[in-house]
């Protein structure tokens, strides 16, 4: 059970990154806004290399807007008292976890486990391709960004 001096803690915390997430969705919308369209004077390379950067602002504002999900959840759970609990096992998720990553829903030993199943379907997944049964490594699991609990889409969401 977390305590009140916790709670408060990790809803600074929480309040915190929702600010941060907010005002960086509201960057992106000015980025988007203020694109410059003229392509008077402007080669094919110009163009690409824009679409290129602008392509990548999109995946990033994506992938801000799936973690903005994430925090509000973890508010939500907060509020419900349940912060916590981790979603697999219903086992206590330490308070040092929840302050170094607040939007986690899973315990470590957990978290562990699902990795090296993760790993092992990867592996697994990779040795079919290597072998001609299959397509690329990690597609066709069906699982949807973030279906790990902690993890998001692409590298480096996970702990």
């Amino acid at each position: 059970m977390l305590t009140e001096a916790q709670r408060e803690q990790l809803k600074q915390v929480l309040d915190e990154e929702k600010r941060r997430l907010l005002r960086n969705a509201q960057d992106g919308l000015a980025f988007s806004m203020n694109r410059d369209r003229d392509t008077v004077g402007r080669d094919s390379i110009d163009e690409s290399m824009e679409e290129e950067l602008y392509s990548t602002e999109l995946r990033l504002r994506d992938r801000e807007k799936w973690l903005l999900g994430k925090v509000v959840g973890a508010m939500e759970r907060l509020e419900a008292g349940t912060i916590n609990e981790c979603e697999d096992c219903g086992e206590g998720i330490g308070f040092k976890r929840l302050l170094a990553r607040p939007v986690t829903t899973l315990c470590l030993d957990c978290k562990e486990a699902r990795e090296k199943e993760e790993k092992s379907l990867a592996q697994a997944g990779a040795g079919r391709a290597e072998a001609g049964e299959g397509g690329a490594a990690g597609f066709g699991s069906g699982a949807a960004p973030g279906a790990g609990g902690d993890s998001g889409p692409g590298p480096g969401a996970g702990e």
